[in-house]
């Protein structure tokens, strides 16, 4: 933080999270690890934060009991939660997880949806391995993101909890690219009408508007194309600055920067070269004002 200048930072535990923990064994560890975000954030003078995790793999009320905790007092310093794309085990768009969605909806914990599981690794072929990681993480995890958004829009998530309010990792990863092509989708998707024409069926809002009224999206995009789509999609107001740490470190003991913070500052600074107040809202300005710091 204090080589690349930044002033406030929000934790979260990487992925897989706790998705790996037996149900008997979830709601513990979620206890364990969330009091001690909590107070690594109260004893850092106002400088970190966090994100709290959620015992998935344990029963649903224990889930809701967790996120109803994070929201009270005694975690004060907790300002949203992190989870996969893999909910409950089915995906984000299983009825399964309501109750999950109604309660961050109910206490205003925005939720931070970062990708873990990739793509079958059968979709980049027998040579994969030839090129390390690239293939899952460049494309992999952020299709992994567009796939389980689009899946909560097209149940209609969003219709249901018209207030629950998200992140995605990466820049939206191609969400801000096909946002249209999924619209029109929807628009001739024959199973989403009636004899009659009517429309008895999918989502009953736009994805622009979900995408500009409860969709925030993180800089974390590598180039000034991919920001400039994010910000043509939700606007400038909701996008947040991200880092990747502790993923991408220097190569070099020479270097004293991580590349991949010092490029994505980069690419802020162009895309919004002539917009101060647009640059300094996404280099912390947004998160500040969302989060009240």
């Amino acid at each position: 933080m204090n080589t690349h200048k930044i002033d406030i930072s929000v934790l979260s535990l990487a992925n897989p999270w706790l998705d790996f923990l037996k149900a008997s064994e979830a709601a513990k560890w979620a206890r364990k690890i969330n009091d001690e975000l909590n107070n690594i954030s109260a004893n850092s003078k106002g400088r970190i934060y966090a994100f709290g995790c959620l015992p998935l793999s344990a029963p649903v009320p224990d889930t809701v009991a967790e996120i109803k905790r994070l929201a009270s007092p005694t975690c004060s310093h907790i300002h949203g939660i992190i989870l996969g794309t893999s909910g409950l085990g089915n995906g984000l768009d299983d009825s399964a997880m309501i109750p999950v969605w109604q309660a961050l909806q109910e206490h205003k914990l925005l939720a931070f949806i970062h990708p873990h599981y990739g793509l079958p690794s059968e979709v980049f072929g027998s040579r994969m391995q030839e090129s390390g990681h690239v293939l899952p993480l460049s494309l992999g995890f952020p299709l992994e993101t567009t796939i389980a958004f689009t899946r909560m829009y097209l149940v209609g998530v969003f219709d249901r909890f018209p207030c629950l309010q998200i992140l995605l990792a990466h820049a939206g990863g191609a969400v801000p690219a096909l946002a249209g092509r999924v619209q029109s989708c929807v628009e001739h998707e024959r199973g989403y009408y009636g004899d009659e024409g009517k429309r008895v069926g999918g989502p009953t809002r736009t994805i622009g508007e979900v995408l500009r009224r409860n969709v925030y999206l993180d800089a974390v995009s590598y180039s000034e194309t991919g920001l400039r789509a994010a910000v043509d999609m939700v606007g400038k107001d909701r996008l947040m600055f991200g880092t990747d740490h502790p993923f991408f470190p220097p190569l070099g003991e020479e270097q004293d920067q991580w590349t991949s913070v010092k490029t994505n500052v980069d690419v802020v600074r162009t895309v919004f070269e002539r917009d101060e107040e647009g640059m300094k809202g996404v280099l912390g300005g947004n998160a500040a004002e969302h989060f009240g710091f």
